[in-house]
């Protein structure tokens, strides 16, 4: 079904230039000269790459159906965070194992047991996995804040479980559950 490149979100499945392609992130652009156009990050399904294509406001692009299942994260494969990672159906209980390439480790990172995600598949195949926008991660190593050490907006390094590094407020320490923003690793607030 055809859509407009003003309609194009983030998520969504298209055919352009001939091939399957998922929008990673799309930007409105009206510069003073000349007319509007869509900026559309997109990540080409059989190639791998990425690449930012000018879209006129006119045109039009072929939207592909794709099967967006809820599955729960239940462990890595290699044990060190490179994959293959298996999910299982929330509703069949068939369990799926999913390549490094199709999760990329700003995303594998707060891959946690159980975790619900959104898996994106199209013809069996998975494009791509749709993180929650927070989780809950338990800090496992972190420096000790200094004794009369007053309240500042200086951030420390931290790991949480899943061995991801994250940056905190100097009052968080190990053993504590924080809210990490999945999109760009920043610190929420405890949990």
């Amino acid at each position: 079904m055809p859509i407009k490149a003003t309609d194009v979100k983030r998520g969504q499945a298209l055919i352009y230039n001939g091939q399957l392609n998922v929008v990673i992130g799309t930007e409105h652009v009206k510069p003073g000269k000349g007319p509007a156009y869509v900026q559309a990050k997109m990540k080409n399904v059989e190639t791998g790459t990425i690449k930012v294509n000018r879209l006129n406001s006119s045109d039009k692009l072929e939207d592909v159906n794709i099967d967006r299942r809820v599955m729960s994260y239940l462990y890595d494969g290699s044990g060190q965070g490179k994959g293959p990672f298996v999910f299982m159906d929330s509703e069949t209980y068939d369990q799926v194992e999913i390549d490094s390439e199709s999760i990329p480790s700003e995303q594998s990172q707060w891959l946690k047991e159980s975790l619900e995600v959104t898996v994106m598949m199209y013809d069996s195949r998975c494009l791509g996995v749709d993180l929650p926008p927070s989780v809950e991660l338990e800090i496992t190593d972190t420096i000790a804040q200094p004794k009369g050490a007053t309240a500042t907006n200086q951030l420390k390094e931290a790991t949480v479980e899943t061995g991801a590094r994250v940056r905190v407020p100097p009052f968080i320490e190990v053993g504590q559950v924080v809210k990490i923003n999945t999109e760009n690793g920043d610190y929420l607030g405890k949990a």
